[in-house]
């Protein structure tokens, strides 16, 4: 009989489509292993709601694996400088000669999986790496000079050029393995713990509800919205109020779903060609492409992952410190009412519509002058599809830090987005309660009519106008060297 082969489950809980599953079954037996890590993940700022989600799905992924006859390990580890030695105990306990996992971008994942690969090659034990969160490997898009691409739409249009010639396939599925009678797993934990066990902290179970555990949820997600949504996605995907968006970004960010996927479903009336034939559609691979992008950009730039900006001439810019302003913007409480209705759904549901994200980020970094650092560790701290690639990309697009970054001059109005975008103010009646008996004219600045009574809402704390002008002053300043 083959060795026994050790699948090592990181940011990819399902077992369809997984490279590193498949690969491994083509070798011999198989036994899953899941790490647990509280401790490094609360240094990430993983939000508690995330975590949450992932252990639900942790339970569902041990259920499907035991159809499978797989049996799986499930180790609380508190930091991951402590997993190469577990690693190496697991396997020579177990015989294993081969441990399969997926490549991840960020640096500390990087180091730890090197870390283990050095010490598990003293004893012989290989760690093979597979390609599975992007599209293209890490790497293997590049400019003429062999560099990567740091502006989309040059690393776009790569993309496109390899779509072209072939979509990325999925992995078949795999069928159930003869059953493993191995004493040896006893000495290890095999129970998923709850949120409570873990991290002592509980998420309410209407929260939730709001996000169901479940690969086959993912996949009626998925299939919903190509069904019902895709074709009108360039519209409505801008209007916070309507649900034009995929809602797939939390079971993309963990894995339950993988992202040659949502490619393969995205193209399969077109018999799996790379044929986009509606502009909804185009927009929504765009959106992918986004986020295979950051991806990229995390793994080739290391100071993506160390609080550090893009653009090295931005680490220059001083940034207001005001603890009052940033308390009142990460409770929902500026004034603003588009600001405080995303502000408060991010609290309410762990997740924010991404036109808001961006109306949010840009007030903080621009009109707040507050680091934007303060607000992407913020986001992460409360987002279940908190990821660093996008949720950085995104911080540093808004405060003109990033590559390929909006320009510093280019600051979104509040008040004017909202407008344009929650016409009916039906957004901000959701989330603001206090509000809900304003008409849509004066909703979405009530403080600006002279027929607004008092009201339980606070005053702006701080004026449009003025902060934008104060910001392109700021940023010409410190930042003209990036732009001349």
């Amino acid at each position: 009989m083959s060795a026994y082969q050790l699948v090592w489950f990181r940011q990819d809980l399902r077992i369809v489509d997984h490279s590193a599953l498949w690969h491994a079954r083509q070798t011999g037996p198989c036994i899953a292993l899941v790490t647990l890590s509280p401790v490094q993940w609360r240094q990430h700022d993983d939000a508690v709601i995330k975590i949450d989600l992932y252990l639900r799905q942790l339970k569902v992924l041990k259920e499907q694996l035991k159809q499978l006859n797989i049996p799986i390990i499930i180790q609380t580890i508190p930091l991951w400088k402590e997993v190469p030695e577990f690693l190496l105990e697991c396997c020579q306990s177990l015989s294993v000669q081969q441990i399969h996992a997926h490549i991840e971008a960020g640096i500390n994942e990087q180091q730890r999986d090197q870390d283990c690969q050095q010490l598990l090659d003293t004893s012989g034990i290989a760690l093979t790496l597979y390609q599975d969160r992007t599209l293209f490997p890490f790497g293997s898009i590049t400019n003429q000079n062999g560099q990567p691409y740091q502006v989309f739409g040059a690393f776009k249009k790569a993309c496109y050029s390899r779509l072209e010639i072939a979509l990325p396939k999925c992995y078949t599925e795999i069928t159930a393995q003869n059953p493993i009678t191995l004493p040896a797993l006893d000495q290890f934990q095999q129970t998923a713990p709850d949120i409570r066990q873990l991290c002592d902290i509980p998420v309410p179970e209407s929260i939730q509800q709001l996000w169901p555990a479940c690969e086959n949820h993912a996949h009626t997600l998925l299939e919903q919205f190509l069904e019902n949504h895709v074709q009108h996605y360039h519209i409505e995907r801008d209007f916070p109020a309507h649900s034009g968006t995929s809602q797939l970004s939390a079971y993309l960010n963990i894995g339950v779903l993988s992202i040659r996927q949502c490619i393969q479903a995205l193209f399969r009336h077109q018999s799996g060609y790379f044929v986009p034939e509606q502009e909804g559609q185009s927009i929504w691979l765009d959106e992918l492409l986004w986020r295979e992008f950051y991806q990229h950009i995390l793994y080739q730039f290391p100071n993506v992952s160390k609080y550090l900006p893009f653009k090295a001439n931005a680490q220059n810019i001083p940034w207001q410190d005001d603890k009052t302003a940033l308390t009142a913007w990460q409770q929902g409480q500026t004034g603003i009412p588009i600001v405080d209705a995303g502000m408060r759904q991010l609290l309410a549901t762990g997740w924010m519509h991404n036109r808001v994200r961006m109306i949010t980020a840009m007030f903080l970094c621009k009109n707040l002058l507050i680091d934007w650092r303060q607000g992407e560790q913020w986001f992460m701290q409360h987002l279940i599809d908190g990821d660093l690639a996008a949720n950085n990309g995104g911080w540093q697009w808004c405060a003109s830090t990033g590559t390929d970054s909006v320009p510093y001059f280019r600051i979104f109005n509040p008040v004017s987005q909202s407008r344009k975008f929650d016409p009916e103010g039906q957004y901000i009646r959701t989330w603001i309660p206090e509000l809900a008996h304003l008409d849509a004219k004066t909703i979405h600045a009530p403080y600006e009519s002279k027929t607004v009574q008092q009201l339980d809402y606070p005053k702006p704390i701080v004026d449009l106008k003025y902060s934008r002008a104060r910001a392109i002053d700021h940023f010409k300043q410190y930042l003209w060297n990036l732009y001349s």
